[in-house]
């Protein structure tokens, strides 16, 4: 069992994690690490206190990204553990929004996969009549296009809107998704990846390689706070 007032030189922790013993230095200056004590000639020295902070900041760098693991090791190094904490739940937070996203997106291309574009006109199509095809008002389309959700091109000299095909499959995918209670920065995204793949079957591979991507992020932010909590309890019980 490793003694807690063992002392550690810059290069032992700069071993343990695998790097330059200069991180080391600046992750402390930085309060990423708790104050060292210095010797009498100006060398720092840490203890295991140190290792177990290293330990946890590097998991959380993994998990949650250079910022919010270094403003959580400083909240906790400062006595504030609640904001702490509120920067997990806020990391947390922002990943469900990205699966609540790639979920819409999934949606959306079922849309497309049960409701195959109907055969337009060369000219493309009158907003009256995209409205009479989705069933919506033309009110709802002039909402949309003020959003930047869609943008149809307008005929020269008389201005009248013209909804070519991408901009009718674009019209659907935002009604069925309104219809399911996705707010318009919810739905972007959508319509974005859409467009960026370039078809239904490039984006649904691109959503099932981001989902495997925010699993496996999610197992390690899982790692990394369970090392946070058991660093908590360390800390607390040493100053409790």
């Amino acid at each position: 069992m490793r003694n807690d007032d063992e002392r550690l030189r810059p290069v032992d922790l700069a071993r343990l994690a695998g790097i330059s013993t200069q991180q080391v230095r600046n992750y402390e200056e930085a309060g990423v690490l708790p104050p060292a004590a210095r010797t009498a000639s100006g060398y720092r020295t840490f203890t295991d206190a140190h290792r177990r902070a290293l330990l946890t900041y590097r998991a959380l760098l993994r998990g949650y990204g250079p910022v919010t693991a270094a403003g959580i090791m400083r909240a906790v190094h400062t006595g504030d553990v609640p904001a702490a904490l509120a920067l997990v739940d806020a990391a947390h937070a922002a990943l469900h929004e990205e699966r609540t996203a790639l979920r819409a997106t999934s949606e959306a291309l079922e849309t497309l996969t049960e409701a195959p574009p109907a055969e337009l006109p060369p000219a493309g199509l009158r907003i009256g009549e995209v409205a009479a095809l989705l069933g919506v008002r033309t009110s709802a389309l002039r909402v949309w296009e003020a959003a930047g959700l869609i943008t149809p091109e307008r005929e020269r000299g008389t201005r009248y809107r013209v909804y070519r095909p991408a901009d009718v499959r674009d019209a659907r995918l935002i009604h069925t998704l309104r219809r399911s209670h996705y707010l318009f920065d919810q739905i972007r995204p959508v319509l974005d990846g859409l467009r960026r793949e370039g078809s239904s079957a490039s984006l649904r591979a691109a959503i099932a390689a981001r989902g495997e991507q925010l699993t496996a992020r999610t197992r390690t932010m899982l790692s990394a706070a369970g090392l946070l909590h058991d660093y908590l309890e360390h800390v607390e019980g040493v100053t409790g």
